[in-house]
């Protein structure tokens, strides 16, 4: 972006935000906590450049200043950073013209020559005070490509002759109706609408009155109703309805009994004919789930005693009353070490001698769940033992060397 300045000789010396401009002020700076004001920079400087004959001179950005109570320089920034607020004097109609590729493949280019022949060079003012122009990026339009804005409407779909229209009815005072100048409605197609012409589709004749609404909630019955059995020529229900509904109450009672059965007894137990219609012996049921999956399942999840043969060599106390830092091993903190320590294990070389029996106890004892191996505390242990360090083990060292 090029360097943009100030108009200094233009600007004058002193300017004033309008009286009707005041509440819009006060709407804005409203918007924001006490202290928080200068928020409200980029819709002020906006405001200002109204008042100010579609521009910013230096005085209505040193009046923004003060009403946020900014430095001189912060608005400054924020002015000169955005091609919005326009730093030269415009004319009455300042026309932002789109030169960004779908504009241009649709004839921006012809429109830049227009503005030349009619206003001058980009940026110029035309004689009169009355038209100005500059090239900015796409003003998100391209649908009616070619376009223009022309100070807060957009003109689009133009074309050289209808441009230059345009520019000679403003420039003569006359009203233009802003939009697409072409026989089209917004982005429908030129020439009118091609489909769902019939107005019955929009006077409101098709509309048609609900008995209820979609998809609402329907309220539950206050009591079951008990669907009809077929019936015997007598109007009683006849011997194979009542056969086939009470096999069909046995189900159900033989399913729910399954499933009480097996709520009872745990996730583990089997649910081998389960929901079937066939006698159901609940003695074998829970003999079978007690003595199934479920209870072997629960043997071999169970912790290990203090006594087992699989617990690793403990000791009643450190060796010369001097226990090894455990916490050098990666994985083992304050908590777990006091845990350990409790356990008989003070040294590394305790650690370092666990053999697969040894961690499957402390992993199940201490329910790790395969820590010891995930985060190797054997192998750190070794290194320790032998007077060495691990590379967790220097870090912690030197630690502790800095807080002594």
């Amino acid at each position: 972006m090029s360097v943009r300045r100030f108009d200094l000789e233009a600007g004058g010396t002193s300017f004033s935000f309008k009286s009707e401009t005041e509440s819009k002020i006060g709407f804005w700076l409203s918007k924001y906590p006490e202290g928080k004001k200068r928020s409200a920079v980029i819709p002020l400087l906006w405001l200002a450049q109204k008042d100010n004959a579609g521009w910013l001179s230096e005085p209505a950005m040193r009046a923004v200043a003060e009403r946020l109570e900014m430095a001189y320089i912060r608005v400054y920034e924020v002015a000169t950073f955005y091609t919005m607020f326009r730093l030269q004097p415009v004319g009455e109609w300042h026309v932002q013209l789109c030169g960004t590729t779908p504009c241009m493949l649709r004839g921006s280019e012809t429109l830049k020559k227009v503005c030349e022949r009619k206003i001058g060079k980009i940026g110029a003012v035309s004689a009169n005070g009355k038209l100005s122009w500059e090239e900015v990026e796409c003003l998100g339009a391209c649908v009616n490509a070619p376009m223009v804005q022309i100070n807060d409407y957009y003109y689009e779909d133009l074309s050289e002759e209808s441009f230059t229209k345009v520019l000679n009815d403003l420039e003569a005072g006359k009203q233009v109706e802003p939009g697409p100048q072409v026989d089209r409605i917004t982005s429908a197609p030129i020439g009118g609408l091609t489909s769902l012409l019939d107005e019955t589709l929009y006077d409101g004749s098709r509309a048609k009155s609900l008995s209820s609404i979609p998809n609402a909630p329907v309220p539950e019955p206050s009591e079951p109703v008990e669907k009809a059995r077929p019936k015997d020529n007598a109007g009683q229900p006849n011997e194979a309805s009542k056969e086939i509904s009470g096999a069909a109450s046995k189900a159900k009672v033989e399913t729910a009994g399954e499933k009480s059965v097996n709520s009872t007894v745990g996730e583990g137990a089997p649910k081998a004919g389960f929901g079937k219609t066939k006698s159901f012996d609940r003695s074998r049921k829970s003999t079978a789930s007690l003595g199934g999956a479920g209870a072997s399942k629960s043997a071999s999840a169970a912790k290990p005693t203090l006594n087992d043969e699989r617990r690793p060599e403990a000791l009643a106390e450190p060796r010369e009353n001097e226990k090894d830092d455990l916490k050098r091993v990666s994985g083992i903190g304050p908590k777990i070490e006091g845990v350990l320590n409790k356990l008989g294990i003070f040294h590394f070389d305790q650690i370092a001698r666990w053999n697969r029996d040894n961690v499957a106890w402390v992993d199940g004892y201490l329910s790790f769940r395969g820590r010891i191996d995930r985060e190797q505390w054997i192998s750190q242990a070794k290194v320790l033992a032998s007077g060495g360090d691990t590379q967790f083990s220097s870090r912690t060292t030197g630690v502790k060397k800095d807080e002594g």
